[in-house]
């Protein structure tokens, strides 16, 4: 009887295997491509990754299930950017998320027809990656840091927790549209605050060392530390520097203050690779990205770094704590 009972649900569960394959050989496997250009062993680039897969998850997308995801990581480099940009196009894709500024580009090159979804870029109308906000056009949209008016907070905060500061360096890239657009909206708000603004190149360390050495030479200096990607590459050095030459400065990103930066004011750019997820849902499901309107962010984080206060002889303000997002102590 047992052998008899084995052998009926041998076969029954045999016969189901033509079934089962047949259902999942019925839903369709979508391909999803991913450009970063942060290293893979970046330990920025993973929790965003997260995030996005995460996001994906929440809306019935599984990566080995109905979605296959290609990653491609170009640490920086402009010409890997642009070799990893044509690699991932050639594979077909459904869609492909851009993860920073300096890898849309690049996708736009190799492509006017794959989908491109980007988590985070300035100003990408002047960028000339969309013909507007409202309608993107063309096969690019996604979310923007932040609108280039925000960086006056960056000097107003300097100047909240470092009353003394009558001289502000910006350090950028001059060779990029988000320095100087930053660059312009912290010259606007200075003369209400009385602050003289002076700009640093940030193309390479050398250039850093040298632009804030010099600077740091005349009393009652701050720093403001621009978004781009020079300066996010090089965070680390120009942390040390701005201790070592006692300059209060404020950062654009968290990740700047967990390394030692004293203040950071920037959007949650987990949450806007969280938010990239829907973006990609909705292309994956019929809509144009022509038709999903860029959008900006809906969460910013402040965060301070109450030790490196302390080794600058600063006291940040009650009102500015009650703000912060994160303090770290």
């Amino acid at each position: 009887m047992r052998r008899r009972n084995f052998i009926a649900g041998l076969f029954s569960t045999t016969a189901a295997w033509p079934l089962a394959a047949h259902a999942q050989q019925g839903e369709r496997v979508r391909r999803i491509d991913v450009l970063m250009a942060y290293a893979e062993d970046n330990p920025d680039g993973k929790p965003r990754i997260a995030a996005f897969t995460q996001g994906l998850q929440e809306l019935g997308w599984t990566d080995g299930r109905n979605i296959r995801i290609e990653y491609r990581w170009s640490a920086g480099d402009a010409e890997r950017t642009r070799r990893y940009a044509a690699e991932l196009v050639a594979l077909a894709p459904d869609v492909v998320l851009a993860g920073n500024t300096s890898t849309v580009g690049p996708l736009q090159q190799a492509t006017n027809t794959v989908p491109i979804v980007f988590a985070g870029v300035v100003d990408p109308v002047a960028a000339g990656f969309v013909d507007s906000l409202a309608r993107p056009g063309g096969n690019t949209t996604g979310f923007t840091q932040f609108e280039y008016g925000m960086s006056g907070k960056w000097l107003e905060l300097l100047k909240e927790i470092a009353p003394h500061v009558t001289r502000a360096a910006v350090l950028r890239d001059v060779t990029i549209a988000v320095g100087t657009g930053e660059f312009a909206a912290i010259q606007a708000v200075a003369p209400s605050l009385g602050v003289e603004i002076s700009p640093l190149g940030s193309r390479d360390a050398g250039e850093i060392e040298r632009g804030i050495a010099t600077f740091a030479r005349a009393p009652n200096g701050g720093l403001i530390v621009a978004s781009d990607p020079s300066t996010v590459v090089h965070r680390e050095l120009i942390t040390t520097l701005a201790a070592r030459h006692r300059l209060p400065a404020i950062y654009p990103y968290r990740f700047f203050v967990t390394v030692g930066g004293l203040v950071s004011y920037g959007p949650d750019r987990i949450d806007q690779f969280r938010r990239a997820a829907a973006y990609v849902d909705r292309i994956l499901k019929g809509e144009k990205p022509a038709d999903l309107p860029v959008q900006t962010p809906i969460k910013y984080e402040l965060a301070i770094n109450l030790k490196t206060a302390k080794a600058l002889g600063l006291t940040i303000p009650p009102s500015v704590l009650a703000r912060a997002d994160e303090v770290i102590e």
